[in-house]
């Protein structure tokens, strides 16, 4: 039995399928993000678990304990939105202090626990100040430790660092970070952005048209999307066809071995789908046992540490690529240049792109 058990769970609002029969487990202690685009089913699990969205069926588990129709306020989550939703009369000690009182804490635990949670989220100088005198990250320390005062079983968060700018939001991502790991409190994060998924969490789970399609490290969910969908989703990915052709692939009009990992029953036998990420396409000389092939490079934009260029293959395709700016260098728009890839970084698509199985375990994180 793990901590937080979610069974089957399914949510509708009219013909609209929400949740479709969801199942995931969670264990104490992790960091897991719910990950997928705008209407996929994220935000709805979120709310389902905080206890505000009533599901149609199926049911949520705490430590084996059915929780699925306890009110919001008896299952002692933290939750945190967006919009922080602080009190703009109280100072960021009252803000914090709020659910204490309405826990009828004394006075003295009170004063204890607001001042070690202002340690904890960098606050204790600010303590005094209201939501206006604060900045937006300054505001969801606040925010967040209002959420951790407590003591809460489960830390809910609902796109929390959306509305930062992209330095703060990085900034505030290591915060989390550091606050899960000291506090050890479990964590449900939502979100749709890929690199703060991969940034933070210990599992992710990839949500679509209300179902869970892939569950894995961060690092498996990169290196191995298990569908079109999330190969596509997690962006960057190029996503391609080829073609299996006696006992090999032929690709970009380059003939090769079959890279491991094919499967004729879920892969096809003729004509193939594959995915590859732009950083291990090499342009030079290729390595040995490499697919090598010739392109047109279409366009380089000059990205910080890489370029990124858009190359055409032989047989009309179009790839995206990064690579270092000293590789890169005197390469332009038109250029015919060599490009490979190894076989060790190709991933098959399977023809049928819906998961066999909705069911998701996430185990406590081996590292």
């Amino acid at each position: 039995m793990s901590f937080l058990d979610v069974r089957n769970l399914r949510k509708t609002y009219g013909s609209a399928v929400a949740l479709d029969g969801i199942d995931l487990s969670i264990e104490a202690g992790e960091f897991v993000t719910l990950l997928g685009p705008s209407g996929s089913g994220k935000t709805t699990l979120l709310m389902s678990v905080a206890g505000f969205t009533k599901p149609d069926d199926g049911a949520i588990l705490l430590d084996g304990v059915d929780i699925t129709r306890v009110d919001p306020e008896d299952r002692n989550f933290g939750l945190v939105f967006q919009g922080y939703a602080l009190f703009p009369h109280l100072n960021a000690a009252d803000n914090i202090a709020f659910p204490l009182r309405v826990r009828k804490w004394d006075k003295a635990r009170i004063a204890a626990r607001v001042e070690e949670i202002l340690n904890l989220v960098g606050l204790d100088r600010l303590a005094a100040r209201k939501p206006r005198e604060l900045s937006g990250g300054q505001q969801q320390r606040v925010a967040i430790g209002r959420a951790l005062a407590f003591g809460p079983k489960i830390l809910l968060l609902d796109e929390p660092l959306s509305a930062l700018d992209r330095t703060l939001r990085d900034t505030m991502q290591r915060e989390l970070k550091r606050l899960h790991r000291q506090t050890g409190v479990t964590f449900v994060y939502v979100t749709h952005d890929q690199e703060e998924a991969y940034a933070m969490s210990d599992r992710i789970a990839v949500f679509h048209n209300g179902a869970i399609v892939q569950v894995g490290t961060p690092r498996d969910i990169y290196r191995a999307p298990a569908s079109r969908f999330v190969a596509g989703f997690l962006g960057g990915n190029n996503i391609v066809s080829a073609r299996a052709v006696d006992g090999g692939i032929e690709l970009f009009g380059s003939r090769a071995p079959m890279p491991d990992g094919y499967d004729a029953s879920r892969h096809g036998r003729s004509a193939l789908t594959v995915w590859m990420r732009p950083e291990d396409i090499a342009i030079g000389e290729p390595s040995p046992g490499a697919i090598a092939f010739p392109a047109i490079v279409a366009d380089v934009s000059f990205v910080g540490s890489s370029e990124r260029m858009t190359v055409s293959t032989p047989d009309g395709q179009e790839l995206l690529l990064l690579a270092s700016s000293a590789t890169a260098r005197g390469i332009a728009a038109g250029d015919r240049v060599p490009c490979s890839v190894l076989p060790s970084s190709i991933g098959f698509l399977a023809d049928n792109d819906v998961p066999a199985n909705r069911t998701a375990s996430v185990a406590v994180a081996s590292n």
